[in-house]
């Protein structure tokens, strides 16, 4: 990947998206990374990236409060002039959103609502709000998740506003095409973080069931992710959009 990119991910502190950061980072692009309440963490990823020897910032970012988004992609615009002399971002990475792990009937509407906000209403109109500050070119990545083609118990309405995820997806990279931006939904399978209270890290039974049922015979790591995010957003990958990728280690095949 060419040096000069830059991406914006959201919920690039921790998980999935300090790894999607680093894989990124060493593939010699600069970062903006969100954290939602834990700076001290946030700011050692952009420490970790600049020992890589490529800018980084971090920015608050709570991705459920619509509200915020204008005066954010304002922080985002003052932060391409002053670190980076520029206008316009390359990449951005659509990750933040927590996970609830309940059973249909618990499943309450304040848990409903912040689902909704965070993994499908936040992801639209965040990117609407910072369309404007994107280059021509550029990508966009909506994380998605395996669980919108099979079903475990417990992810209902989370499942559901992944699955609305993919349909933005594709009606974005048909709407944005003009622009010459691909969008694309990737889906991690099972992996072992902190997400849904790290029951998959934490859980040996149930680390152990869902590693029984991929191809390769274990559940995923950060490392399996990352990587894989930043290749599709790679120049050898800019036939592809509008399309769901999954990273599952063929589970449930």
């Amino acid at each position: 990947m060419s040096n000069g990119k830059l991406a914006l991910i959201t919920g690039g502190s921790r998980g999935l998206g300090k790894n999607t950061a680093m894989a990124l980072a060493r593939s010699g692009v600069d970062i903006i990374l969100t954290y939602r309440t834990n700076e001290s963490e946030a700011r050692e990823v952009v420490s970790n990236i600049q020992s890589l020897g490529r800018k980084a910032v971090c920015l608050q970012l709570d991705v459920g409060q619509i509200p915020q988004f204008g005066t954010f992609a304002e922080k985002i615009a003052s932060h391409l002039k002053d670190e980076w002399q520029c206008s316009r971002f390359d990449f951005l990475v659509n990750n933040a959103g927590r996970g609830v792990h309940k059973p249909f009937m618990e499943t309450t509407e304040a848990d409903f609502d912040q689902l909704l906000n965070e993994h499908f209403k936040g992801v639209f109109f965040l990117t609407q709000t910072l369309l404007p500050l994107m280059a021509d070119g550029g990508r966009i990545i909506n994380i998605s998740s395996g669980l919108t083609r099979f079903s475990v118990p417990g992810h209902s309405a989370y499942a559901s506003f992944k699955g609305a995820i993919e349909i933005l997806s594709r009606y974005l990279a048909k709407e944005l095409g003009s622009r010459g931006i691909r969008v694309n939904a990737f889906a991690p399978g099972a992996i072992e973080t902190d997400f849904s209270g790290g029951v998959v890290r934490d859980n040996a039974e149930m680390n152990q069931h869902l590693a029984s049922q991929t191809a390769l015979g274990r559940v995923g790591l950060p490392d399996d992710i990352g990587g894989a995010i930043a290749s599709l957003l790679s120049d050898q990958n800019g036939w592809i959009t509008g399309q769901r990728i999954e990273a599952s280690g063929g589970m449930f095949l």
